[in-house]
This record gives structure tokens, sequence and C-alpha cells, in this order.
């Protein structure tokens, strides 16, 4: 028997976050074995009266693919999906591998490259500014087994995060984006080494309220591409090219990361080098979302974790663009709860969060008893 949630999950999706239009035409990827959620948005789309596209892809058959690509090879497959990508006015990820790490003998090369003439054309520039786009994971074992949770509970937890009230939370939003809007310096401390400051002045900022990624419940800028300074020292596991790094550290001149250090420092430089924007910031955001506390090594759900932040090297969004371009675009999160060390945020000088808590009263609606 099909599980109601997902008809909730997939009817939100289609009507909510794309708003999908007669006619348009609705690109529907799953990474993955899950097919259930597949066909449910497949009916959905239907049912607005556009046209769904289906693609489904192994993660392991496509880690085989990678391993010995080339660049005449990439640039071929780059140029068929962007075809197609532009031929979309929606798409939708579905996310549901069996392993996190399929992709870890990958030779890093292979990855630089994959991102580059892949995955920068098609998805950075194509997909994220020219489509109504979400992608979302699919609760499976693996996933739970990341979260330390068995797969019955994982279950409920997720269907709790993905088919919140998103509209009310992004009513509960605008106080913090108007505020954000007229902040110039931002400062960040945290127990340890993490101490931070840069400008957003000018930046503006974006709401995530359901509209793109599913989970969500983060509002981010930017900041000034050479105005950051200072030590900041993550506290949330990453996962990037199938490694998992973790105690993530940059030190910043003048914008620019001068010292990465991590789990795998080696490694971890290799991703800064990609390309020049790599070692700059492209994006500085809010996490709230009140049911995701701990973090399962997983970005969609770890950046909008309750009470955190993620500072991200890398590609800047064009909707909070301080110019700075990269094929990386890297969501790695600080988390400021009590258990988790605590640590504040000011604005212009004004203390706005404190432990994870919003302390000042018009963001106070962002806290999370007032949004579950």
């Amino acid at each position: 028997m099909r599980d109601p949630r997902l008809h909730t999950l997939a009817r939100n999706i289609v009507q909510y976050s794309l708003d999908v239009k007669p006619g348009e035409k609705v690109l529907i990827e799953m990474i993955g074995s899950e097919r259930e959620l597949v066909r449910c948005l497949v009916e959905e789309v239907y049912v607005r009266g556009g046209y769904p596209y289906v693609e489904l892809i192994d993660p392991a058959v496509r880690a085989s693919v990678l391993k010995d690509i080339t660049e005449k090879q990439l640039e071929h497959w780059a140029a068929l999906d962007l075809k197609r990508m532009e031929d979309m006015d929606c798409y939708v990820a579905i996310r549901a591998g069996e392993n996190v790490n399929e992709q870890s003998d990958v030779p890093e090369d292979k990855m630089k490259l994959y991102k580059q003439l892949y995955q920068k054309p098609v998805h950075l520039e194509q997909r994220v500014k020219r489509t109504r786009w979400v992608v979302l994971r699919y609760p499976n074992a693996s996933m739970a087994q990341l979260a330390n949770m068995s797969t019955s509970r994982f279950e409920d937890f997720y269907f709790d995060v993905c088919n919140l009230d998103y509209s009310a939370m992004s009513a509960a939003m605008d106080p913090l984006q108007e505020l954000m809007n007229r902040t110039d310096r931002v400062r960040i401390v945290g127990p340890g080494a993490t101490d931070i400051s840069f400008s957003i002045k000018g930046i503006g900022s974006v709401k995530c309220c359901g509209r793109r990624n599913i989970p969500d419940g983060e509002l981010y800028t930017a900041p000034v591409r050479d105005s950051v300074n200072g030590v900041i020292a993550y506290n949330t596991p990453s996962v990037s090219s199938g490694i998992t790094f973790d105690n993530i550290t940059f030190r910043f001149e003048n914008g620019r990361i001068v010292e990465a250090t991590a789990s795998d420092t080696k490694r971890l430089n290799e991703i800064l080098d990609t390309d020049e924007g790599a070692r700059y910031i492209g994006e500085f955001s809010l996490g709230f979302n009140p049911y995701i506390l701990y973090p399962m090594k997983d970005t969609l759900f770890d950046e909008k974790i309750d009470g955190s932040l993620h500072f991200t090297p890398g590609q800047a969004y064009e909707q909070a663009d301080n110019g700075n371009r990269s094929s990386v675009h890297w969501d790695l999160v600080l988390i400021q709860r009590p258990e988790f060390g605590g640590g504040e945020i000011y604005f212009d000088d004004r203390l706005i969060r404190k432990d994870g808590r919003f302390v000042v009263p018009e963001l106070e609606g962002l806290n999370p008893e007032r949004l579950k």
C-alpha cells in the first residue's frame, strides 16, 4: 500500500514548490532505486496539466562512468543534458542512493573535470538560474543509518521535516530578511578558534521556504567577496566527492582562504584549488528548521539544522550575488546550540542569535517552538 504521506509530499512539490502550470515540462530525476515517489510526482504533474519526463540513475554506474571519463566525453555529455535542461520549465531531483561514499574511488582530477565541465554549465548556470527546481532526498535505510535512527523512526522524522507548513515559515522569515538587507557588518563567535567578521552590505538576501530544497528552512546572503577576515571552525562532518571531512577549519585574509585544515587536509586543499573562486565564500546562511537537530552527513538536511549557519566556499547564487564564480559550492555547517558548544552572531554589533536561539523580539518567530 502506498504511504499517503508520499501523496502529500508530491502534491506540495508540484503545487506549492514548483507551481506547475498547464503545458509546462517537468524533468524528474531519480538517483537511486526508489520508484514510488517518482510515480506520485508523475501523477501530480499530469493533474496540473504538465508534461513529466523521467530519468532513473544508478549512482554506482555513474561512478563507473566517471572513473575513466575523458574531457571530450564530458563536454559531449554536458552538451546533450544542457540542451534537455534548456527545454525544461521545472526540475525535481530525488536522491536515494544506498551509499553516500559511492564516488569515493573516482579520482579527484576526474571529479574536478565533472564539476567544471558538466555540473557548472548544466546545473549551476542553467538549472539553478533558469528553471523552477526542487532537490530532495528519499528516506531509505542508508539515510536512517546516517541519522542513527531505525528506518521506521527516520521515515516519521523525514515526513515531519518535509511536510512542514512552509508557507507559515515564509511569513516568519520576513523580519530576518528585512534585518539582513539593512545590515553591513556580521561577526560570528564560537568556542575555540571561531571569530570571523565580514560585510554583507548591498548583497541582498533570499528566503528558502520550500520553493527549492526539501527540506528547507534557511535564509541566505553572501559576504562582500574580499571582506572576510578571521577563523571559522566547523563542527559538522561533510561529504564531498565521496570523502567524509571532519574538523574543517579555515583562516581568511581579505576574503581568501589562506589556510585550511581538516581530517584530510590534502584532499580538502585539492578541492579548494579547483579554481580561484573555490577559496572565496559564495554564501552565508542561517538555518532554523525546528525538526532537524543533528547532522547526518547530508547537506540538504544539515544546512537547515536548527541553530546552525553555513559558510560556503565557492559559487555565489545570482539572487544574492557577490560576484564569486567557481565550479565548487560546498555548504559547510557550524551548529551553535549549547550541546554543540554554543556561539553568537552579531549584526552591526547587535547580538541577534545566541547559542542557536534568536534573542531579539522581531526574530523570535523563527525559534523552534514557534515554527512547529
